[in-house]
């Protein structure tokens, strides 16, 4: 059975965990592990040996406790759980149901995992409130132009999913202070005084409820028809806090219980958040409360922050309204990234005027009934829920919550797993709601704690079982001050103190090593699943000596309070060396062949190369090739030393011979091996199979060459020798060739340097020199050209 399967899966792994919990009353017990047992049986267990009263239901059952067992299980149990309905509009408001069930109770036992499944349906024909909040300040004038009919295109187009539908209006701008808004007097009454482009326009405002949801359209375009735009100073607007007050102002609002939700936000900006109101000296923060005043206007816009995110996302889901983001495609990233952060929340493209305003909204109502994500309020923190969600493929989607491209009417459901992973202070009850987002449809989830035993009911105070000094309670006995001992029959003091030194191994040391308890003046030891626990002081057992791959002492001898006592044959530690010698001798009545040394009962090879189970194998070692040629004429000449001792079929029984005209010597893994037959030679390789047999391939004939001619040498000797000869002569013609035109170049190039030519002699000057001035100049008007007498 399943119990059964835990008890064994704990005890292989090496740890029984409710016992090794060491649990000293019913209620440590159950917290342990949801398969571990209280047994509260009064006689159980041997006076010898502590029995663990804490353990899995087949080990106590075992143990002699069968029909005393305290092992409580979660529960489940279905309150309320009206069928889910088809249709929303055709019927009252207690009969539409889109949740199933409505409300359970859960009895949880720590650690123990019990789960439930949730239904939701999206219901054909179900009200819609829809409430259009839109931006007013100058840059959406244009907007406001294409709106003035909306009402009656929109309910339009809303009656084809819906017959009961209502419609509501409202505006918003900023904050009404500096800098959000233009504060100068000049600004009053008109803050586009100035602005060439649209010079007149209305007192900017925070939030200005204009129309209650209604069925009268035409309510909703004249209330459009009769707005003005108006002008703020920065570019974020205060959307936010308009958001929400038509969330928090049910009743001024009109949001009906039975209808969905849908307000739609249109702006072309992005908005304010917490803490920007810092910058206009606002430091309270938001209350999330309504601040409508009787002109419908939102009062506290200059008193209070702008909401921040987390307050927006709580109060929406709290009231099931779904946000619908309509705004331009520069700011759609923005926003998109809100729908993350604020649960139920979708974001769509509005076109610059607006014009596509009608398809947005039905397209996103389309998308918000196409969709149903289940949302948890007020999870208490010792509670662990996992989802898993069935949607219309049947498929499982483990940790998803959250099913898409739904059908109006399709039903899906989702397992919802749950756990407690403590018992709460004073054993006081929780719950939580789980409840899809958008919705106002709920599951009440109560939850009591399974912590107690019911055992505790029958409390004995100054019980006869526990010697009239203490109280007896689920098999225990709970000595009063001033007594010891499971009866509770030794008294505390000096000779308390006595008993329990009695139990010590040596001063300082623990009460029967920790491992049993002290009765009066015996040591009564712990029982254990892995073995013995015994000796004056328990300080023995037969379970923690060393081990060999798992097993005690190697399987070859018995743990006796700590150590291995060793069987015949064996030594070590562990008992896993053997000192037999038998496996080691070779075929040769060697040990380990020469190659090696016996340790433990097997070899362990020296030589390099050597292997196998006696070092008999290794093809790189010097007398390899001589072992095989005993082989191979033994096997197949009946010669040698072998067969004249008759023991080739005991040594060759591992050799497999094959005989081939020509000689492979390309492989990499065959050892190549020559021996001479009789002027002849005679080849054969061998290589190591994995099987650890031998392969030896053997030429059938050995190699015989021919004796060399005489003439041939002689004429080779000569011919080299004249070939080195011209070789010779040829490098000395070059050599001084290249000397030569060395030589000549040089010459050549001294001759080229030379100043002057052969009949001259640049020494010799001539006795007379010549030297010539030409002069002029002008003396009393006149030239004169020579020399001056």
């Amino acid at each position: 059975n399943t119990g059964n399967g835990h008890s064994l899966y704990w005890c292989s792994a090496g740890l029984n965990i409710c016992t090794s919990g060491s649990a000293t009353s019913c209620e440590e017990c159950l917290l342990i592990h949801p398969k571990c047992a209280w047994c509260s049986k009064e006689e159980f267990g041997s006076t010898k040996f502590i029995t663990s009263r804490c353990d899995f239901v087949e080990n106590l059952i075992t143990n002699g406790c069968a029909g005393e067992l305290e092992t409580p299980k979660s529960s489940i149990n279905i309150v309320e759980n009206l069928p889910l309905s088809s249709k929303g509009s055709s019927l009252t408001l207690s009969d539409v149901t889109q949740i199933m069930p409505q409300k359970i109770s859960l009895n949880l036992r720590p650690g123990d995992k019990t789960s439930f499944r949730v239904q939701v349906r999206q219901v054909e024909d179900y009200p819609v409130d829809l409430y259009y909040l839109m931006d007013l300040s100058l840059s959406m004038k244009d907007d406001l132009d294409n709106i003035r009919n909306l009402g009656t295109k929109l309910a339009e187009e809303m009656r084809k999913l819906t017959s009961n539908f209502r419609l509501g209006f409202g505006s918003f701008v900023d904050k009404n202070i500096s800098p959000f808004s233009y504060t100068a007097p000049r600004y009053q009454n008109n803050p586009c005084i100035g602005y060439k482009l649209f010079p007149h326009c209305v007192p900017s405002f925070g939030f200005r409820h204009l129309l209650s949801l209604t069925d009268k359209v035409d309510r909703f375009n004249e209330e459009v028809q009769k707005q003005k735009v108006s002008r703020n100073r920065d570019a974020p607007e205060g959307g936010f806090d308009a958001i929400l007050q038509a969330a928090v102002c049910k009743e001024k609002i009109g949001w009906r219980k039975e209808a969905s939700h849908l307000l739609v936000f249109t702006t072309d900006d992005v908005p304010h958040i917490a803490l920007d109101g810092k910058l206009g000296g606002l430091v309270q923060p938001h209350d999330g409360q309504c601040h409508l005043n009787e002109a419908n206007e939102y009062s506290a816009s200059n008193q209070l922050d702008y909401p921040s995110l987390a307050l927006l996302g709580e109060k929406l889901a709290e009231n099931n309204i779904h946000l619908i983001f309509a705004v331009t495609k520069a700011h759609y990233i923005l926003y998109k990234n809100f729908t993350a952060l604020i649960p139920g929340t979708t974001v769509e493209i509005l076109h610059q005027d607006s014009n596509n305003i009608i398809q947005l909204i039905v397209k996103a109502y389309n998308s918000i009934r196409s969709k149903v994500e289940l949302t948890v309020w007020d999870n208490p923190e010792d509670v662990s829920l996992t989802f898993t969600a069935t949607c219309q493929d049947g498929l499982l989607y483990p940790g998803l919550r959250k099913c898409e491209e739904l059908q109006i009417g399709d039903t899906v459901s989702f397992e919802v797993s749950v756990e407690a992973r403590s018992c709460p202070a004073g054993n006081t009850s929780h719950s939580f709601t789980i409840k899809p987002a958008g919705f106002r449809d709920t599951l009440e989830v109560e939850i009591a704690y399974s912590c107690t035993c019911g055992c505790m009911k029958q409390m004995e105070w100054n019980s006869s079982k526990c010697s009239g000094n203490g109280t007896y309670t689920c098999g225990l006995c709970e000595c009063d001050s001033g007594y010891l001992g499971s009866k509770c029959e030794c008294e505390e003091g000096e000779s308390g103190n006595m008993y329990q030194n009695m139990c010590r191994e040596a001063e300082g040391k623990p009460v029967c090593s920790g491992r049993g308890e002290c009765s009066c003046n015996q040591c009564i030891c712990y029982k254990s699943e892995f073995g013995r626990i015994y000796g004056l002081f328990c300080e023995c057992n037969d379970f923690s000596c060393a081990r060999y791959k798992g097993v005690l002492c190697s399987g070859h001898g018995d743990c006796h309070c700590g150590e291995c006592k060793c069987h015949a044959g064996y030594i070590g530690d562990n008992c896993n060396c053997s000192t037999e010698t038998n496996r080691c001798i070779s075929n040769d009545s060697q040990m380990c062949s020469g190659r090696g040394n016996c340790v433990c009962g097997k070899c362990q090879c020296t030589e390099p190369g050597a292997f196998g189970e006696t070092c008999e194998k290794c093809p790189t070692c010097p007398g390899a090739c001589s072992t095989k040629r005993d082989c191979i004429e033994c096997m197949l000449h009946n010669s040698g030393g072998l067969a004249d001792n008759q023991t080739c079929p005991k040594h060759c029984k591992d050799e497999i011979i094959t005989r081939v005209d020509v000689l492979k010597t390309d492989d990499q893994h065959s050892v190549l091996c020559v021996y001479p037959v009789n002027d002849c030679v005679m080849k054969f390789t061998y290589s190591e199979l994995p099987s650890g047999k031998s392969n030896l391939t053997v030429l059938k004939k050995p190699e015989c060459g021919s004796a060399p001619n005489a003439l041939t040498i002689l004429l080779a000797v000569v011919g080299i020798i004249l070939l080195i000869g011209i070789v010779l002569l040829v490098v000395w013609k070059l050599l001084v060739t290249i000397h030569d035109r060395r030589e000549f170049a040089r010459f050549q190039s001294e001759r080229s340097r030379a100043r002057y030519e052969m009949a001259s002699n640049p020494l010799y000057r001539k006795p007379i020199s010549t030297h010539s001035l030409d002069f002029t100049f002008n003396k009393l008007s006149k030239s004169y050209n020579g020399t001056i007498d």
